[in-house]
């Protein structure tokens, strides 16, 4: 029997095998697929994800295999006029890693792949279609095709990292919340055989008479993604001699080589109910997000980085099951936050006739609109439900010079003034202990600059770096401390 079963072999799918993994869980993986898909998708992650990556321990390797950018997001209108910008950030951000990485999406599963096949606990079966799941009370149970073998496998729980039309979430019967796009999409990757001098940040041309994103990838990588329109042909329009037609604008078969073309249908939907017993859902399988602020994959990194914690937490017994039910209600919102605002982009981007007239108006004045994403905060869950708690907690450099996650791992951890922590009682210790948190006296200047502006002499973490709770005294801290043991008894 495996402590995880995971049904996927994508990016959400080998990072989740990847952090169960490093705690040694037995997790098996099952891919209908025989080998990684070979053509890009997903092209962008902020830094969030890199943090993820971090804990993960392949962020060097992530580095190497992306293009770290301190640019934003330009959104143009048909006259050439900027009417918004996501804004970059100068250096690394407050995650510890810089906001904006691009990537060839094959390099990036490789990376993942082969942190995966470092941990001797994970099997990885591929050529293996999933095509019955069930949650059994005691255990979960999943059957292969018969021209995948027909095997049977048990597993303590089940995690359907695959994809939209997902098996897994039909097997849970989650039901779809429409957020309101749904509109097809030409995607088009080429590589560059010249210089064209085209710029190396993202642009959105909010173009009526054909909506377009143009997209510097990594190397002589590009991405354009265009809006199909009235009478196009879905079938025709992703023929080369049609293709190169529409990327006349800006490149020639002489200036690149076409690499695919496929028409996707951009939707922005999120399922209602990742949770039934022993079988859970993650990434695309729990939501969808239109590409327009390069978010979709992100999303379901951050789905792991929440629920792989709980797992651990629940497999070692150190909490009831029941906190797996605070992984939906944390995560919906921020998923549904950045769904909504891809939806209010796409908006901008797709607006045509009157609409367009009056987008361009409201933007005539003035200078571009500027905006970032929302804050990674957590719905209701396991944290105490008054700000900070639920925030993610920024990654600084300590004392010793280390990134603050390198120094505490993948745990709990306690961070704050010296004096409250070296005079906390020993029942506060031993809840401390009791999930092996690191604690950190003094963690410096910036951690420090942070508790004066909460007003607090100390923070719990946890392991996703999120925010526990704040303590402003020795009471309020033993408090807090004392909700780590029964994090299940948390009201959800």
């Amino acid at each position: 029997m495996f402590d995880v079963a995971i049904v996927g072999y994508g990016p959400a799918g080998a990072l989740l095998a990847r952090l169960l993994g490093q705690q040694g869980f037995a997790v098996g993986i099952f891919e209908r697929e025989a080998t990684a898909f070979s053509l890009p998708r997903a092209v962008h992650f902020d830094g969030e994800v890199m943090r993820i990556f971090q804990s993960a321990g392949v962020a060097e390797e992530m580095a190497a295999v992306t293009r770290a950018t301190t640019r934003g997001m330009h959104f143009v209108n048909a006259a050439g006029r900027t009417l918004m910008i996501r804004e970059g950030v100068d250096g690394p951000g407050p995650q510890g890693w810089h906001n904006n990485h691009y990537f060839h999406q094959p390099d990036l599963e490789q990376v993942l792949r082969n942190a995966v096949q470092s941990c001797a606990s994970v099997a990885v079966r591929q050529h293996a279609e999933v095509v019955a799941v069930e949650d059994r009370g005691d255990h979960a149970w999943l059957k292969l095709a018969d021209r995948d073998g027909g095997a049977e496998f048990t597993a303590r729980y089940v995690v359907g990292c695959d994809g939209a039309r997902s098996l897994v979430r039909d097997a849970i019967g989650s039901s779809w919340e429409d957020l309101g796009l749904r509109q097809p999409w030409l995607v088009t990757d080429v590589i560059m055989k010249r210089d064209r001098g085209l710029p190396d940040y993202t642009i959105q041309h909010c173009d009526p008479a054909r909506p377009a994103t143009a997209c510097c990838v990594t190397g002589q990588r590009r991405r354009w993604e265009m809006m199909l329109m009235a009478g196009d042909d879905p079938v025709e329009i992703v023929k080369p001699a049609n293709v190169w037609k529409l990327l006349a604008r800006w490149i020639s078969p002489e200036d690149a080589d076409l690499e695919r073309a496929a028409v996707y249908t951009f939707q922005s939907v999120i399922a209602k109910g990742w949770r039934r017993g022993r079988l859970l859902i993650a990434g695309d399988a729990a939501h969808q997000t239109p590409p327009f602020i390069g978010q979709g994959m992100c999303a379901g990194m951050r789905d792991c980085a929440n629920l792989a914690w709980k797992l651990e937490r629940v497999l070692k017994g150190g909490s009831h099951d029941a906190l797996l039910d605070t992984y939906e209600t944390e995560r919906q919102p921020n998923v549904h936050a950045f769904i909504e605002l891809a939806v209010r982009v796409g908006a901008v981007i797709q607006a045509d006739g009157a609409a367009a007239v009056e987008r361009d108006r409201r933007f005539r004045d003035g200078s571009p609109e500027l905006f970032g994403f929302p804050p990674s905060q957590l719905g209701p869950g396991a944290h105490e439900d008054v700000l900070p708690a639920g925030e993610l907690f920024p990654q600084p450099r300590l004392e010793d010079g280390r990134k603050m996650d390198d120094a505490i791992g993948q745990r709990f951890a306690v961070l704050g003034d010296a004096r409250l922590i070296a005079h906390c009682p020993p029942d506060v210790r031993d809840a401390w202990n009791a999930v092996n948190a690191a604690v950190i006296p003094d963690p410096g200047a910036e951690v420090n600059a942070w508790l004066d502006a909460h007003q607090a002499a100390a923070v719990i973490l946890r392991p996703d770096r999120h925010v526990f709770g704040v303590a402003a005294d020795a009471p309020e801290l033993a408090r807090i401390s004392g909700r780590l043991g029964p994090l299940c008894h948390l009201a959800v």
